[in-house]
């Protein structure tokens, strides 16, 4: 058998708006994820009911004791502790959390928690622009204290901002609706450094407050491959990991932004607005974990300026090309899910080494998943042997990683039910759990154990896999 370590964590993983619904409900305020769900509603589900954990959450939470669960990563709703992001505290959102953290304590699952998912408070984009403006840290930083004094007493693990490297390009996200294009890298930028200022000084007041926890950032994670063995293509292929996540880990763990982001930024006339102060929070905030969320590798090749486009100009969001640096182009070699997402386990491998090697921090896997459209046999059952398959071989990869020396110490896929996903609704589904409703059609909302739940279960069971 491939065995892992009984110190191992086997898990799974969700967020507060894909999965809660409930999204008025007991004084919760609207977030940008809630309102992005919206424009949708007409071509697909929204957040209002979600997976309606809100409501099932004791009967959710017992599926995955059932499944052998040893930790649960979820998120806590910053606009259902605080409704506006900076007001008033609404004690109907403390107490629901409180009872999903008792219950999976009674379950003996360690409850795992994200602060913030996508899903900022909409009046503190309409009041700040969000993260633009250096209020919107002060109150993620009290809202993040509120947290650690509320459940910091059961809650050890925290993972304070989830993919803000991914987040930071997606303008939907960020709020970037009505910001014009020429302002928008300037804001993008300025969005992004208060991000990593409030990490910073939560981890610092989180060591404080909770002196046994844990604390550290989510990233999306990227491996990409040059499209060919030119070095111009091995340089852009670089860049496109450094632009998209490494600058990020750098200013996780080290407290500033590597030479090339700063020359990025000089070349295209962004310049920060700082306090003195700020540079020794950010070296002094120190990591103690990184969860790292994989789903795909990308390929690139060198990208040059041409006359319409000068250098540093993008153009996509999540996968953006950068003029004068790298264009992501399609990899031949590997086979895609029906969304796009070209799967490749010696990929997770391959990250998990490149992160572990150069910052030396305990890794812990907190998304990693196939989304397709499940089916309901004749009996009532979903047999999902392609997620298994997708599993098994990014365990094996996990393993592996392990064996080369890399001290991974969890896994915990995307995700333990089906949820919202933010632009396929329910056609695309990633749960161990399958959640009994449509894009339009709430039927009984019954949750039925997937083929896949029976075989993780397993997997927990045995602290690894048979060969």
């Amino acid at each position: 058998m491939k065995k892992f370590n009984k110190s191992f964590l086997w898990g799974a993983s969700s967020s507060a708006f894909q999965i809660e619904g409930a999204w008025n409900e007991d004084g919760k305020g609207e977030s940008v994820a809630d309102f992005n769900s919206f424009k949708r509603s007409k071509i697909q589900a929204d957040s209002t009911v979600a997976s309606d954990f809100y409501h099932h959450y004791h009967e959710d939470i017992k599926l995955m004791q059932e499944m052998g669960l040893q930790v649960y990563r979820f998120s806590i709703a910053w606009s259902r502790i605080i409704p506006d992001g900076d007001g008033e505290i609404n004690q109907a959102g403390i107490d629901f959390y409180n009872h999903v953290i008792d219950d999976l304590l009674a379950a003996d699952i360690v409850p795992f928690v994200t602060l913030y998912h996508f899903d900022l408070p909409l009046a503190l984009a309409k009041k700040y622009n969000g993260w633009e403006n250096r209020d919107c840290v002060i109150a993620f930083c009290r809202y993040a204290e509120i947290c650690f004094k509320c459940f910091g007493d059961r809650v050890k693990y925290w993972q304070v901002i989830n993919e803000q490297n991914l987040m930071i390009r997606v303008d939907e996200r960020m709020n970037l609706w009505n910001t014009p294009l020429e302002k928008r890298e300037q804001v993008r930028a300025q969005m992004d450094y208060h991000m990593f200022l409030a990490n910073a000084l939560v981890i610092l007041n989180g060591h404080q407050l909770i002196p046994d926890g844990k604390f550290g950032p989510a990233i999306s994670s990227t491996m990409t491959y040059p499209a060919t063995s030119k070095p111009e293509d091995v340089w852009g292929a670089k860049m496109n990991d450094n632009f998209k996540t490494n600058y990020a880990l750098e200013m996780y763990c080290y407290g500033k932004y590597p030479g090339y982001y700063l020359n990025y930024l000089k070349k295209i006339g962004v310049k920060l607005n700082t306090l003195p102060d700020d540079s020794e929070i950010l070296a002094t905030a120190k990591p103690d974990f990184i969860a790292v969320n994989y789903y795909r590798t990308l390929m690139a090749q060198y990208l040059p300026t041409d006359n319409n486009h000068s250098l540093g100009m993008r153009r996509n969001d999540i996968d953006f090309d950068l003029y004068g640096y790298f264009q992501i182009v399609n990899n031949p070699q590997l086979k895609a899910s029906e969304y796009g997402a070209q799967i490749d386990p010696l990929g997770l491998r391959l990250v998990l080494n490149e992160y572990y090697h150069q910052f030396r921090l305990p890794l812990i896997i907190t998304e990693n998943g196939l989304g397709t459209a499940d089916k309901i046999n004749k009996q009532g059952e979903i047999n999902d042997q392609y997620r298994i398959d997708y599993l098994r071989n990014h365990i094996v990869a996990c393993y592996k990683a392990i064996e080369d020396g890399v001290n991974l110490v969890g896994y915990c896929p995307w995700s333990v039910l089906d949820l919202l996903s933010s632009h396929q609704g329910f056609k695309k589904r990633y749960g161990f759990i399958y959640v009994n409703r449509s894009d339009f059609d709430l039927k009984d909302l019954r949750r039925i154990p997937k083929a896949s739940f029976y075989w993780y279960q397993q997997v927990i069971k045995n602290h690894g896999l048979k060969d």
